[in-house]
């Protein structure tokens, strides 16, 4: 398998804590997307692995928030937009309740969606690496049924940790700090699908240049023979790799959400955006002709 953005050299990493970006654009299409995706699996057992799960919660009024203003620029506008998709609603309401229906001090990250979300049979494991958010993670957790922190590598316990059988959904949410972040998400994909062949997965990534994320969707079509469909959601052209310029989803073995995932890109762009855009399509698969 070739790297991804290779013909360009190794990609631009992105210099990430995410205590930094909490509730800004990219969470928003995140996360309506997770939600949304817990909802049309439904009930019944599902294993959630989580590969790069963070603290859980964050403070939206200390310092690492204030300073970059991304909060008030996400999550801060739709809350108070009274026209958003319906499939906001969850988010929304996930948010309000967090803050006691006032003003919005404190963001869910995924761990705290899934968990408030995750079916009576289900169970979570939320991989966190750094020792410091790990505990924070922990703490936020402390208490739930059926849900695990561990400190690892989300990447490899992906694998390690996938069950043989029954439903599984991986969440790839890495912060992209590292070079090898796309080989390892695509990687990971291929050794959990090859201990279960059923795994879905929902896999987040920046856009900041379109010859990377070319290249990694070309790998990714590559090597993973299932479904796949990729959103975007563009916030200003990709003329600056040294920024995130939007987002991507890919969702691999899912539900076709392809209406629901349209809708929460074109918010994003048209709405938090400076001439955006986004798209919903399909990818193909290794085994296509």
């Amino acid at each position: 398998m070739r790297g991804a953005g290779s013909s360009a050299g190794k990609p631009i990493a992105l210099n990430y804590r995410h205590a930094f970006h909490a509730g800004n654009f990219a969470d928003l299409v995140k996360h309506a997307a997770l939600l949304r995706l817990l909802d049309a699996l439904g009930p019944g057992p599902l294993t959630v692995i989580d590969t790069h799960a963070g603290r859980g919660l964050y403070d939206l009024a200390g310092p690492e928030a204030r300073k970059s203003g991304e909060a008030e620029a996400g999550i801060v506008r739709l809350m108070a937009h009274r026209d958003a998709p319906a499939v906001f609603g969850p988010l929304v309401r996930a948010v309000s309740a967090l803050n006691a229906g006032g003003a919005v001090r404190r963001y869910p990250g995924s761990p705290w969606l899934i968990a408030e979300h995750l079916p009576p049979t289900g169970r979570y494991l939320a991989c966190e690496l750094r020792k410091e958010e790990h505990d924070a993670l922990r703490s936020a957790l402390r208490g739930r049924a059926n849900v695990e922190t561990l400190c690892a590598d989300g990447y490899a316990a992906a694998v390690q940790r996938c069950p043989p059988k029954g439903r599984v959904l991986l969440l790839i949410d890495p912060p992209f700090e590292k070079a090898d972040d796309y080989d390892r998400v695509i990687e990971a994909l291929e050794g959990a699908r090859a201990r279960n062949p059923q795994v879905q997965a929902l896999v987040w990534l920046p856009l900041k240049d379109l010859e990377t994320f070319d290249a990694f969707l070309r790998d990714l079509e590559d090597v993973v023979d299932a479904p796949m469909r990729v959103a975007e959601a563009r916030v200003r052209p990709l003329a600056d790799p040294m920024k995130m310029n939007g987002c991507a989803l890919v969702l691999m073995n899912g539900p076709d959400l392809s209406a629901d995932l349209a809708a929460i890109c074109g918010w994003v762009a048209e709405e938090l955006g400076e001439e955006g855009a986004a798209r919903v399509y399909a990818l193909a698969s290794a085994s296509d002709p």
